[in-house]
């Protein structure tokens, strides 16, 4: 299993995730663009997360629907329509959806953290990986067993993943019942969940000690408010991933954890 010592988590604790990019002020509406990206990674973020679909002729397309319907002015299944169709859509009528490989290349100092939504995708999620030789600065990650499964057998060692909800769940049994000692089932080196799932709190002290004890780190998802980011990070976890990365970034300058360039163990433009 992926380590502390994999590239990928070479930076300084606290995590602090754009989540879709920054798609604030003069950006919003603009989610899972490059302009966001770009500009997250301009206001000092050395983490973004996104999503990832495939086209028919098997190009991987950043967006976090099926459809393209909500956020473009583009319509139906990324998945039934060729990358010639796709690329004509524009994100909030403006802003042309971009190919993983395209923010990639444009973005090389940034890591990515790639939701992968679709079992058509991995095999290409992969295979644009092996070919940028981007594996040190992204993470796969995916609600499906099945499909993170996948891109570690296709990937090998060298692609970092989440924790799909099994292995989750194991994290969350274990930490009410230590004494099975039941982490080494969980496949995965970040835990990225929500602090609640219905009625259930999944993130509290006993789930930190359960990932403690098997040497994964905790990711939060998606966190907006800055009592309830004050109240995780003095709980212990490891990353926050926000639609609002100004107010995360606030709290972490307040808190003396913001990185500056010097401190953050970004790979070298």
């Amino acid at each position: 299993m992926p380590t502390r010592s994999h590239p990928y988590l070479a930076g300084p604790l606290p995590r602090a995730f754009a989540h879709r990019g920054w798609h604030l002020d003069d950006l919003a509406g603009l989610e899972n663009s490059l302009p966001a990206f770009r500009r997250a990674v301009d206001e000092g973020f050395g983490y973004i997360e996104t999503d990832v679909h495939a086209t028919s002729d098997g190009v991987v397309v950043v967006h976090h629907d099926a459809l393209l319907d909500r956020t473009t002015d583009g319509t139906g299944p990324i998945a039934r329509q060729t990358w010639r169709t796709v690329q004509r859509a524009r994100i909030g009528g403006s802003v042309p959806v971009s190919r993983l490989e395209d923010v990639l290349e444009e973005l090389p100092g940034a890591r990515f953290n790639v939701d992968v939504k679709a079992g058509a995708a991995v095999e290409p999620f992969v295979r644009t990986l092996q070919r940028l030789d981007a594996f040190d600065r992204v993470a796969g990650a995916s609600f499906s067993d099945a499909r993170l499964a996948r891109m570690r057998k296709l990937a090998g060692p060298r692609l970092i993943t989440s924790l799909g909800p099994r292995s989750a769940a194991v994290l969350w049994a274990n930490g009410w019942l230590p004494f099975l000692r039941l982490g080494f089932l969980s496949r995965g080196a970040m835990a990225q969940v929500p602090v609640r799932q219905g009625r259930m709190t999944v993130v509290d002290r006993a789930f930190l000690r359960s990932a403690r004890h098997a040497g994964v780190e905790v990711h939060v998802w998606t966190v907006n408010d800055k009592h309830e980011m004050r109240a995780l990070l003095d709980l212990g976890v490891h990353g926050i991933v926000t639609d609002r990365p100004d107010r995360l970034r606030e709290l972490l300058i307040e808190r003396g954890a913001w990185p500056s360039s010097g401190d953050d163990a970004m790979l070298a433009e």
